[in-house]
């Protein structure tokens, strides 16, 4: 057991990088892991920041959270809206500690806008969703003003993430990081907590931003690119701020430092709305007359039965009548319907016409249960390789990037943990960790319980 737990979270840090291709460029991490635990974490279904922040931190899934990414459906309509914290139907792990009597902070976890309620002694600032300095941010309220006092006005996200301009947004990147990293250094040395998590979004708008630059494999890399070294510099830049907050930690600290998922280079889109079209599935009243959003279409809802919503994966949602303003689909005819549409996805064929990997899954396949509005589908193209590109208009079924914004990668199944210190023994590298045993651990560590999936917390326990 620890007296204190700090998670410092980086999101999607995927293994290959931090573990092997610029473990020289971060002696910290790499001291963690000769003394501690670490090897890969299995990430939630599906691999997005929004849930999987969310199961680490509660041990549930995706579906008892009722979230799904980053938007999720509207009730009675055939749109999606943002996720907000008051969506998360499961409590966070710093609220039954809290409980416990420990003193606990939470800083920049997703999604974790608007602030959730919290009493007087818990910690909060507010995660990469919050739209500006100017909104409620933070818990007590006035140490936002203590945040801009000595570290300038708060920095929740970089001002845009899909900006041309990547000379800037590596700037704001790194100033974005910094201040982070201070903000948890300086909540860390007034509170004392017993347990404190951070998440810093950095590293996926590098990702995002930068893989074609870096990654000698992605399809659109170019050796000449001026930006070919941003993420060895970057990774050694975050090895650094991570070095100046363990500096404040005693030996009673068990520190975890973790990603939600990883990252892959982005292959291409898969417009899954035009092979709904093609199969009359889904069908328009009108063809735009150029790409455009799932929102934006004129959509004959009295003759469609099915269509999609792009992103990191596709979701699928079926028109089914009762369930939809003007469902067609009979409910006597769903599970039939929704095989022969599971059918069609998986024989989605890649650039080439060659066979892709799909990995399609039902919810009722994916979750513990069934919160919020789940897609009827959850298709994740060539297993990750490809984005789902909801807009129609593009005249083809794959396209070479994104829809929305320029994008270099998707994300991975795993991501990575590593743990060390406050006594806890270290096993090295290990495997078959997933994400929801961050918070068995966290519990185990603390001394609420025991379970035997912790990460090489004493797994002979029950």
């Amino acid at each position: 057991m620890a007296r204190r737990v700090v998670i410092i979270g980086l999101d999607c840090v995927p293994p290959k990088l931090a573990f092997e291709r610029y473990r020289a460029q971060m002696p910290n991490l790499s001291a963690l892991m000769q003394s501690g635990t670490w090897g890969p974490l299995r990430s939630c279904v599906p691999p997005i920041t929004v849930p999987a922040w969310a199961a680490m931190l509660t041990g549930r899934d995706a579906g008892e959270l009722g979230l799904y990414g980053f938007r999720k459906r509207v009730d009675g309509a055939y749109s999606l809206q943002n996720a907000r914290a008051s969506d998360l139907q499961q409590p966070w792990i710093w609220q039954r500690l809290r409980a416990a009597g420990k003193r606990v902070a939470a800083l920049f976890v997703p999604p974790g806008y608007p602030l959730p309620s919290a009493d007087a002694d818990t910690t909060l600032v507010s995660c990469m969703l919050t739209p500006g300095a100017d909104r409620p941010h933070t818990h007590p309220a006035a140490l936002a003003n203590e945040i801009a006092d000595r570290f300038g006005p708060y920095i929740p996200d970089l001002a845009d993430v899909r900006s041309g301009d990547r000379a800037a947004l590596l700037q704001q990147l790194y100033a974005m990081t910094a201040q982070h990293f201070a903000i948890a250094a300086h909540v860390f040395t007034q509170q004392r907590p017993d347990f404190m998590v951070m998440v810093e979004i950095g590293p996926d708008r590098l990702h995002h931003a930068f893989w074609q630059s870096f990654d000698p494999q992605h399809p659109r890399h170019d050796p000449q690119d001026p930006f070919l070294d941003c993420a060895r510099d970057y990774y050694a830049f975050l090895d650094a701020e991570l070095g100046k907050l363990l500096a404040l930690f005693d030996e009673d600290t068990t520190v975890l430092i973790v990603s939600d998922h990883g990252a892959r280079p982005l292959q291409g889109g898969i417009c899954v709305n035009e092979w709904l079209i093609e199969h009359g599935l889904l069908v328009l009243a009108e063809p735009p007359e150029g790409p455009t959003s799932p929102s934006r279409l004129a959509v004959d809802w009295t003759r469609t039965r099915a269509w999609a919503e792009g992103g990191y994966y596709a979701r699928v949602c079926l028109n089914v009548e009762g369930r939809e303003p003007q469902g067609i689909v009979q409910r006597a005819q769903y599970v039939k319907q929704r095989q022969e549409i599971i059918g069609l996805l998986e024989a989605i064929p890649g650039p080439d016409g060659e066979r892709l990997a799909h990995r399609v899954l039902t919810p009722e396949a994916c979750f513990r249960a069934l919160n919020g509005s789940p897609p009827d589908i959850l298709a994740f193209l060539g297993d990750l390789d490809y984005r789902a590109i909801g807009s129609v208009g593009f005249g083809r079924l794959h396209i070479t990037g994104n829809d929305t914004g320029p994008d270099g990668c998707n994300h991975d199944w795993d991501g990575i943990f590593v743990m060390s210190g406050g006594g806890v023994a270290g096993l090295g590298e290990v495997y078959g960790y997933e994400i929801y045993d961050v918070y068995r651990t966290v519990l185990g560590l603390l001394d609420l319980t025991r379970d035997n999936q912790a990460l090489g917390v004493d797994r002979s326990v029950s």
